[in-house]
């Protein structure tokens, strides 16, 4: 009886610090990437269209258009943002990606209506139906829509991991920030960005992710 209770505290003993082990191992990973993709990217994220470079096209990152019934603040923002870019003449075109997974969900549908309610002509608009990733929108603006130097359009946070995914890629990424959204209604939001930094990094370099799907290319007429 004595020998089982000791087996059992041992086996307790190592279980929690085996855990002790796993939660310090992923507490090093995430801030690791943290830190990694903050320190690629964070120079070519601009707050101001003044800061913003002019390049030939927009990648503009796609989210749902409605958080329930409720407009999502994070779409309403990067459209406004991107809206503004193509106003300025900073750029000369916009390439929406998104999710269309289902035909019930159309994340470059809603981007391109959204977008010419705030005056972008539809011919500057080019969808692309399958960025169902950041690493895919990032990757097929090269590989399906012939852009190397392009300019990202979303918030901070996620600005930062797609420049990182880019310049990882060997392309000229920069972007402009869009508005955040207050700090109560995004909170979930920032904290899968820790975890989504953590995969970009094993995307990059033990991984190497390709995009999910690949296509015929498409010429971007605008200039």
């Amino acid at each position: 009886m004595l020998t089982s209770l000791m087996h059992r505290r041992l086996n307790w003993k190592r279980l929690a610090g085996l855990g002790a082990f796993g939660l310090a191992g992923a507490g090093v990973a995430i801030w690791g990437s943290d830190h990694w993709v903050e320190s690629v990217a964070a120079k070519y994220c601009h707050e101001t269209l003044d800061q913003a470079p002019a390049m030939p096209v927009a990648l503009v990152l796609g989210c749902s258009p409605f958080i329930g019934s409720l407009k999502n603040l994070f779409f309403e923002y990067r459209m406004d943002a991107a809206a503004q870019l193509y106003r300025s003449g900073k750029v000369k075109a916009l390439i929406v990606s998104g999710d269309n997974s289902t035909k019930e969900y159309d994340e470059p549908t809603a981007m391109k209506e959204a977008l010419m309610k705030r005056g972008v002509p539809e011919q500057a608009i080019y969808s692309d139906y399958a960025g169902f990733r950041t690493l895919d929108s990032v990757v097929r603006a090269d590989s399906i829509f012939g852009q190397k130097r392009f300019i990202i359009v979303s918030q901070r946070f996620h600005n930062e991991r797609a420049v990182f995914l880019a310049r990882q890629r060997g392309l000229e990424a920069e972007a402009f920030n869009a508005k955040d959204v207050p700090a109560g209604t995004g909170v979930k939001t920032h904290l899968r960005e820790y975890l989504a930094r953590v995969q970009a990094a094993l995307d990059v370099t033990v991984l190497q992710t390709q995009p999910k799907f690949d296509g015929p290319p498409v010429v971007i007429t605008q200039k």
